[in-house]
């Protein structure tokens, strides 16, 4: 073999390695993506846990109802009327772990204090039928909201991490909304996946991208922002944008050394309820 032949051969053998490489790379990356795409959803919604019951004296008011949707699907709810005229109800839209009824310490305080109480299971969630997907918690979302403020009286529109991109787009498309209450809230679904998947092109393969900052231009109502400086899960760099984006009235509340998980035990109900007395002294 001369030398000419050889280099030949270790020319041509490094440009098919190189080729195969990059095939499996693709084959890798395409397969990777795939479930990505496939199982998206159960990396967002974590339903879990027992469908529990009201409990305690301070529940005594809580009734366990069903809430039927446009679409005939059935979902689990919490209600109970505000204790005196004038009180306003809560609307309360959970995270995405667990179920509606592991909050319901959360709603003994807001009970404690005469306010009213309309909480939603989501669906596919514990209690609930149905598959989750963004359009349909929206829509849900907005027809629970109709019904309630039917019945008259102010109503707070509370999200709770995964649950504020559904408080965004019921205040959104509500005008009447008398106060937004956002805990923990992200920008959108979409930029906390970019950060994680760095790697995906995520814009054109996310189905429920949850687009909050550019909802919230659009709600009317005052809007209250809680977080924490400690947040891991959802940095509180996203709390502060969404602030920016929103309109006045508005508050934002940085609980220092607070983490994702703790706002409600840091004294959070007791700054919703001085900033609704607030707002409605105004109107």
């Amino acid at each position: 073999m001369t030398a000419n032949s050889a280099n030949t051969s270790a020319g041509g053998f490094m440009p098919r390695f190189l080729r195969s490489l990059l095939i499996v790379l693709l084959i890798g990356y395409g397969m990777a993506a795939g479930y990505m795409y496939t199982f998206q959803r159960s990396f967002i919604f974590k339903p879990s846990g027992d469908v529990g019951t009201p409990q305690g004296t301070e529940l005594a008011t809580v009734e366990v109802g069903t809430f039927t949707a446009s679409d005939g699907t059935k979902l689990m709810i919490w209600s109970a009327p505000p204790q005196a005229e004038g009180l306003p109800t809560v609307l309360y839209f959970h995270g995405n772990a667990q179920n509606m009824t592991t909050r319901d310490w959360r709603f003994a305080q807001i009970l404690a204090d005469g306010y009213g109480l309309m909480a939603v299971g989501y669906r596919g969630f514990p209690g609930s039928e149905g598959a989750p997907s963004e359009a349909a918690f929206i829509q849900d979302g907005l027809e629970v909201y109709d019904q309630l403020k039917a019945k008259g009286g102010p109503v707070i529109v509370h999200g709770e991490s995964l649950g504020t991109g559904v408080a965004t787009a019921v205040a959104a498309a509500r005008a009447n909304v008398d106060l937004l209450v956002l805990e923990a809230p992200y920008t959108a679904v979409s930029d906390m996946a970019k950060q994680s998947y760095f790697w995906l092109p995520v814009d054109l393969m996310i189905k429920d991208p949850f687009l909050s900052r550019e909802r919230i231009g659009s709600v009317k109502s005052p809007v209250l922002i809680l977080h924490g400086t400690q947040d891991k899960v959802i940095p509180v760099s996203h709390g502060r944008a969404l602030f920016e984006f929103a309109n006045e009235p508005k508050k934002l509340v940085i609980m220092d050394g607070a983490t994702h998980k703790d706002l409600w035990k840091r004294d959070l109900w007791s700054r919703v309820k001085a900033y609704w007395s607030e707002v409605s002294s105004r109107s």
